[in-house]
């Protein structure tokens, strides 16, 4: 029988910033139990795979580091290996974690993380393996002792799930349906991070523009936005992700009208292309994202915008894929997230006709990035004469302030506005591909 007092773990996370948040909640339930982080997983006494199965990439290199401790516990029978997130999840997944992977320990999916406190109770009680994948969310799925590793930025959850079912993608079949939180609960939850000294807050979902259509009270992200914005504190929100075609003029709105909202969007494109678009069950057209930019941009002084861009889908043209191309020279997008199409098992793409070769796919990624990284520099000289509200950190002993983009504008050491504060920064210059600015 295993006492967890003083015992080491480790956690392993793959993928976005949601699994990321959900690592910190599994961490907070491990440090309950009395246990302590340790680097190496060879050395643990508890090892946590939180897996991603978005990718095909994240899916191996879990996969891989999974079976590598097979023979760590050899060595020691008393490791408990834990296996839970999206990949066990998935009913037609690539990988059999029950026959395959015999020596780990804990297997559960993405609807009974909260339980792994007591799951781990019942491995040091009797060894017997434990192997429980849910069909839906147990009632009780708020975790409250969450252990963050930063100290400025902090995730909140708001809503689960998702209803899209775009056709690459898998989470509606590995998260569920779209589940809202109650407003109360983030309320509480943002009121202790602020009071902590939390300078950034992201909303988190799958799609947060969906917050409230299942509550059923009046209650919509906009107006979660806007009542978030009245706590007191020195703080800003952040959210993602949105899906463009439920993000509307009300959030822009919000985005406007509250200092506390950050004057930045991440809107996944995911194509330029309307027929791609169609083929991706996206809902929404290329003229109607393009509106959605545009009136953000007018709203919005100095917005960061940024995306998320698939290459290579099912039967995407070189004229479909240039129409990407054209997006990103119109839009000028701050940062973009790209990806060579991966197929998901158990999606309608995956059995799609048409199918991209790999070459292709990595010629036209390659071609895209090395678009955006031009477009990066030239959106460098925009900065300049303008005035954002920034973050002060300090960096390496360099004095900076952060735009609520991410963009990083160096300053003088003797600024004197106190690290972890907002000032008003306006750019003077570029030097060395770097803005440089004083205090306004």
């Amino acid at each position: 029988m295993m006492n967890y007092k003083d015992k080491k773990y480790h956690v392993v996370t793959y993928g976005c910033q949601m699994n990321v948040h959900e690592s910190e909640k599994i961490t907070g339930i491990l440090q309950s139990l009395g246990m302590t982080s340790i680097d190496k997983p060879e050395l643990a006494d508890v090892v946590v795979f939180n897996t991603c199965c978005i990718r095909e990439g994240a899916e191996d290199r879990a996969f891989s580091n999974i079976s590598a401790l097979k023979k760590y516990k050899a060595k020691n029978p008393e490791m408990v290996i834990v296996v839970c997130g999206c990949m066990p999840q998935q009913k037609q997944g690539k990988y059999d974690f029950k026959t395959k992977l015999p020596f780990v320990d804990i297997v559960i999916g993405t609807h009974n993380i909260n339980m792994l406190g007591s799951y781990l109770q019942q491995i040091s009680e009797n060894r017997s393996r434990i192997f429980e994948i849910l069909e839906q969310p147990v009632d009780s799925c708020e975790i409250t002792n969450v252990v963050r590793d930063d100290k400025i930025n902090a995730y909140v959850n708001i809503i689960y799930g998702c209803n899209k079912f775009c056709t690459y993608c898998i989470v509606p079949y590995v998260r569920g349906r779209e589940r809202s939180r109650a407003y109360e609960d983030i309320e509480a939850e943002v009121k202790e991070l602020v009071n902590k000294g939390y300078r950034y807050i992201t909303l988190l979902g799958q799609n947060v523009n969906s917050y409230g259509k299942d509550l059923n009270n009046g209650m919509d992200f906009a107006t979660l936005l806007s009542k978030l914005s009245q706590i007191e504190g020195e703080f800003k929100l952040k959210f993602m992700t949105s899906h463009p075609i439920d993000f509307n003029k009300n959030v822009i709105k919000v985005m406007k009208q509250q200092p506390k909202v950050a004057k930045c969007l991440h809107l996944p494109v995911q194509s330029g292309n309307d027929e791609i678009l169609f083929k991706m069950n996206r809902h929404y057209t290329i003229k109607h994202y393009y509106s959605l930019i545009k009136t953000t941009k007018r709203q919005v002084k100095n917005v960061s915008l940024s995306t998320d861009i698939i290459v290579g889908f099912p039967n995407e043209s070189e004229q479909a894929f240039e129409d990407t191309i054209k997006l990103l020279k119109k839009v000028k997008f701050d940062q973009v997230f790209a990806f060579m199409y991966s197929k998901r098992t158990g999606t309608p793409a995956c059995t799609f006709p048409d199918q991209i070769e790999e070459s292709v796919k990595n010629r036209r990624l390659n071609k895209l990035l090395r678009e955006q990284k031009f477009i990066n520099k030239h959106l460098l000289n925009y900065c300049v004469g303008k005035t954002y509200n920034c973050l002060i950190i300090v960096k390496n002993g360099v004095t900076m302030g952060l735009t609520d983009g991410g963009r990083e504008i160096y300053l003088p050491n003797d600024s004197g506005v106190m690290e972890n504060h907002f000032a008003n920064v306006k750019v003077e210059g570029i030097r060395n591909h770097k803005l440089s600015g004083v205090i306004k």
